[in-house]
């Protein structure tokens, strides 16, 4: 029986058979926020001295944390937000964010929200790719990591004002800082707040109200890159709307209570960072606990990851599998009773990471699915109701069913259990990636991924009656590399302007760390003379992304296609497949490895003799992400 708290429903959500009671009752009856900065008013308001945010200036003073309660993070979000529309930000006016997390990240991301739209950028990605990026948001206004905090993307900043992209650059600096900030350089351009530091200047501004007209629902929030499936990257729109719904269906998960903590340490230009662990936990007034700058990649962090789940009290976390693999190595020299769960998504979950880490935390690894597209999460699992296989029932109000397009286009629904494309409808479906603007504002389109309201996924999966997806392989193209999302494209474009390269196709490659690694594939010109080493040194000269780069490039003859001569990359993924298990399976004798395509999806084959050790074999693939099954030299299953 739902009950009202505030302005918020909050039903019971503990099982799978609770989803059609929830859905009884339309979204819209529930007084959901009308946006993110009505979100965080609502906490402030309902748990003002409650402690919101305690961010780690470092994995290594993971004890000397900065503190913020939900009141006074709402001020410092008023200030921030008051600057900006001083300095002319409206609401149809992105504000570009390149800093990795701190506490003036956080508070600089839920005030772009207010004062205009948030376009968080890879501070990592290449100098180029952060300027084609900003350019295509509008953003004029740069919130940017100050030299102390991350030097490449002070650098990068510095860069884009002189080249004219950024007039006014406002600079954070680590948190919990006591050091004089070092001197800022003068640099060309408007004379207000060309350059400065952020606190410095909202420091003066009204941190009681926001000066400005509040966002509605259907207003952008923010811009956030994806890779897509073909071409150059994307800036997939979120509305309030989305980005509240979403935190929603997460917040109502009745498996944590109010007073729960949730440790966050994916980078805030990941859409999972903003709604899992940033916007969720302000419906319950739950505590976020931020880890430093370097996040999961912080060796420090993970040294001493065991200890700050028992001093902070950790209930839940947010992690991709290469993380949960590296916790799995670690020994817990702590008391960690109050960690209930842990989520994963974002890349898929070798078997063996699982048990690694369920064995070594002794809580169980929940499987989650999702896209930026459709704002972030979509489906989620029940520690009490394991479904094998599955990533998760759909989340209340989405809508998932399987397609299959025909070669006109046209989708056609398939029944319960029968692997097609997976299409998802419902109020966190993005409204279309940004293609320009008018006297009007942004002009965005779906491109192709929008059919009367469903987002076409890409993924291949199957739907069980309740709403359970299980992924079968992907139909898009992305390579997922330790959660980054690669576009194939980068890495065949690269190729392709090679003088001796006609034709070139990259895909993902089964990693026991990364789940995946980019790998491509060549056809050479009858003339050319040119080696595999010389492919893959020219590519990594033409790449910006470092994590884009390919481990290596195959000659071919051909590349796969399809009887209609569409390419057909599941064949290259399978090659990628039996090259690395056969690689991995090395130092067995007798063990051969094949690779095809069944129903859509690349299955393993490996193939033991009687002599063979096959719990060992099995050991070494349950590292993987891949389908796989032992036969002897009969034809039998081992």
């Amino acid at each position: 029986m739902s009950v009202v708290t505030g302005d918020l429903i909050k039903p019971r959500y503990e099982t799978p058979d609770d989803l059609a009671a929830i859905e009884t009752v339309p979204l819209a009856e529930r007084g959901l926020p009308v946006s993110t900065y009505a979100l965080l008013a609502r906490a402030a308001r309902l748990w003002p001295d409650r402690i919101a945010l305690q961010v780690l200036p470092s994995g290594a003073r993971w004890d000397e944390p900065v503190r913020r309660t939900f009141a006074e993070l709402l001020g410092d979000v008023h200030r921030v937000a008051n600057l900006l529309h001083r300095l002319g930000v409206r609401r149809s006016d992105a504000v570009g964010l390149m800093t990795p997390n701190c506490a003036g990240s956080i508070t600089a991301t839920l005030a772009a929200q207010l004062a205009g739209v948030a376009a968080p950028v890879n501070a990592d990605l290449s100098p180029e790719h952060v300027g084609e990026l900003l350019r295509r948001s509008g953003a004029r206004v740069l919130i940017v990591a100050g030299p102390e905090l991350a030097p490449t993307a002070w650098t990068t900043a510095q860069q884009l004002v002189r080249s004219g992209e950024i007039d006014v650059l406002l600079v954070l600096r680590p948190s919990g800082s006591s050091a004089p900030a070092p001197p800022l350089p003068l640099l060309p351009g408007p004379p207000l707040a060309c350059c400065a530091y952020l606190d410095d200047l909202a420091a003066a501004e009204d941190a009681s109200r926001f000066v400005g007209d509040p966002p509605r629902s259907a207003d952008v929030a923010a811009f956030f890159h994806t890779g897509g499936t073909t071409g150059a990257p994307k800036l997939a729109a979120h509305t309030h709307g989305n980005e509240v719904a979403d935190a929603w269906m997460l917040a109502a998960n009745s498996l944590l209570e109010p007073g729960s903590v949730v440790f966050a340490a994916l980078p805030l230009f990941h859409v999972n960072a903003l709604v899992v662990t940033l916007l969720a936990p302000l419906y319950k007034g739950q505590r976020a606990v931020w880890a430093g700058p370097l996040g999961y990649r912080d060796p420090a962090l993970l040294q001493h990851f065991w200890r700050i789940v028992e001093h902070y009290r950790i209930a839940t976390m947010s992690a991709v599998p290469t993380v949960y693999a590296a916790l799995a190595r670690i020994p817990v020299d702590a008391d960690i009773r109050t960690l209930r769960f842990a989520m994963v998504g974002a890349a898929p979950l070798p078997p063996a990471v699982r048990t690694g880490f369920e064995s070594r935390a002794g809580v169980p690894l929940l499987e989650g699915y999702g896209l930026t597209e459709a704002t972030c999460a979509s489906a989620r699992s029940f520690p009490d109701a394991p479904r094998p296989g599955s990533v998760g029932q759909r989340l209340p109000y989405q809508s998932v069913r399987a397609v299959r397009i025909d070669d006109a286009g046209a989708w056609h629904d398939l029944p319960p259990g029968e692997v097609g494309v997976l299409v998802i409808a419902g109020p966190t479906v993005f409204p279309g990636y940004l293609i320009g603007r008018d006297e009007h504002g942004y002009r965005l389109d779906g491109l192709g991924k929008l059919v009367g309201g469903w987002l076409d996924t890409g993924d291949l999966a199957r739907v069980d009656e309740d709403g359970f997806v299980f992924l079968c392989g992907r139909a898009k193209d992305l390579i997922i590399r330790g959660g980054h999302n690669i576009d194939p494209c980068q890495v065949e474009d690269a190729l392709l302007t090679h003088p001796g390269v006609v034709a070139a196709a990259a895909v993902g490659r089964p990693d026991v760390h990364a789940g995946e690694l980019p790998v491509a594939y060549a056809v050479l010109g009858a003339d050319a003379a040119v080696t595999e080493a010389e492919l893959l040194a020219w590519v990594k000269a033409r790449i910006g992304e470092r994590v884009a780069i390919p481990k290596s490039v195959t000659v071919v003859d051909a590349l796969p296609a399809t009887a209609i001569g569409k390419p057909y990359k599941l064949a290259l993924r399978a090659d990628a497949t039996r090259r690395a298990l056969t690689d991995a399976l090395a130092g067995f004798p007798g063990v051969a490895v094949d690779a095809v395509i069944d129903d859509g999806s690349v299955v393993a084959t490996i193939t033991v003799d009687d002599a063979t050790d096959t719990a060992a074999v099995t050991a070494v693939l349950d590292r993987y992400a891949v389908c796989w099954r032992l036969a002897t030299l009969s034809g039998a299953p081992a």
